[in-house]
């Protein structure tokens, strides 16, 4: 396995990588583009799901009696993560309110 803060860069690019897509999903349905708002969408949870398989690696490893190392860059990691997952959701609500209103 790579080492810790390999694994905690790679969790904070891809989180970044999702929050954007998630981003650009919300301005593309703000601009009445809700076929294009949908592929950000998937784009930003296909991201968020390659973060995540890092994370569960981790925490399998965890569970099996494997400790991980703790060290500040994989907490900045985890909150990347954290973070980008709810601007995910928050988009997918924000994108449904501009569809409706429209």
């Amino acid at each position: 396995m790579k080492n810790i803060t390999e694994i905690a860069f790679q969790i904070i690019l891809y989180a970044g990588n999702g929050r954007s897509s998630a981003m650009e999903a919300i301005q593309e349905a703000k601009e009445g583009n809700f076929e294009e708002a949908e592929s950000k969408l998937i784009e930003a949870g296909e991201e968020l799901n390659k973060a995540h398989e890092f994370q569960t690696n981790l925490l399998q490893g965890e569970a099996n009696g494997k400790s991980t190392e703790i060290n500040i860059i994989l907490i900045h990691s985890q909150d990347h993560l954290m973070n980008a997952m709810t601007v995910r959701d928050l988009a997918t609500e924000i994108i449904e309110l501009y569809h409706h209103n429209n």
